[in-house]
């Protein structure tokens, strides 16, 4: 599905919310699922609706996302400064993956966990950046490659299909860095986070948790 129309242009910036973790550390909270705190969050649907809920799981409170041939992404708009906190940091599980969709084409592009990271064009959406960061069902981990809808996105696997399926796992990414080796470009800021989990092209049903969202300096 296109994903430019997940981000409509910014209006307004969110105030920034920097809670110290140390003398050297700092951290902004992008979503606070384990407090079961949806604040700030909205949904676009592209094909049906995702069902997100907040649940309770053994690690605590999580947000559940299950999908049915269905496709719609939970965002955030927030301003975020990459030369101060370009850590991404959060949590997922996934317990099965796609089999047989080829995600480089439109078929096949469905995830059944995926966060993005959005640098906003506003009225110049052609200027719009945006890098998801995918479980993956069957590319390497480390491999990235355009969306099949929109040469303005970028994939890249951070998990790869059943491997890690059944537990948590903890992730940590340098935005700052991703996007620099992705655009070519140094983008100091980004203006939206999102997470999707999907299955309109595949026709299959998937299901995944997520955990807490945040950026930090290291």
């Amino acid at each position: 599905m296109p994903l430019r129309s997940l981000y409509p242009p910014l209006r307004t910036i969110a105030g920034l919310a920097l809670l110290c973790l140390s003398n050297a550390a700092f951290a902004q909270a992008i979503g606070q699922f384990s407090s079961g705190d949806l604040g700030g969050w909205g949904e676009k649907s592209f094909a049906g609706n995702t069902q997100y809920e907040i649940v309770d799981t053994e690690q605590g409170k999580a947000l559940q996302a299950r999908a049915r041939s269905s496709a719609s992404g939970m965002f955030k708009k927030i301003r975020i400064d990459l030369t101060r906190t370009p850590w991404l940091h959060w949590s997922w599980r996934v317990d099965e993956t796609f089999r047989g969709n080829d995600e480089r084409s439109k078929a096949g592009d469905d995830y059944p966990a995926r966060i993005y990271v959005v640098v906003d064009g506003g009225m110049f959406f052609w200027r719009t950046r945006a890098v998801n960061y995918v479980w993956s069902s069957n590319q390497p981990v480390g491999t990235n490659w355009p969306n099949a809808f929109t040469g303005n996105a970028m994939m890249l696997a951070v998990r790869s299909a059943d491997t890690d399926t059944g537990r948590w796992v903890q992730e940590r990414r340098n935005v700052r860095e991703d996007l620099k080796r992705l655009f070519g470009k140094d983008f100091t800021h980004i203006d939206a986070v999102a997470v999707m989990t999907d299955s309109d092209n595949t026709g299959q049903t998937t299901s995944a948790l997520y955990g807490d969202i945040y950026f930090a300096s290291e």
